[in-house]
């Protein structure tokens, strides 16, 4: 299962750590101080042109820059199950 994290980035659900806001990785000093290290090293990636960021998704390899709320990140996250109806004839009888 793959998560959309806006601007044509998915990604694989397995690999996300965390979602996480925005405002509130900015007001914290060591959460300023991870984000600086992680961009001086490349882990970051602005999936976005947009200057507004909601939210950060820190995954295995990378931390993603979106312009989605993490509410909505996670409601994308929940895997909905669907009724499968099977007609006879996609069983095979006639």
């Amino acid at each position: 299962m793959f998560i959309h994290l806006g601007e044509n980035t998915v990604v694989p659900k397995k690999e996300v750590i965390a979602i996480l806001n925005a405002q509130l990785m900015n007001k914290s000093d060591i959460n300023k101080e991870f984000m600086k290290l992680a961009e001086e090293d490349g882990f970051t990636s602005n999936i976005t042109d947009k200057a507004v960021l909601k939210s950060f998704i820190i995954t295995t390899n990378k931390i993603f820059l979106s312009p989605i709320s993490p509410a909505t990140l996670k409601k994308r996250s929940i895997k909905k199950e669907k009724n499968k109806i099977y007609s006879k004839t996609s069983r095979g009888q006639q």
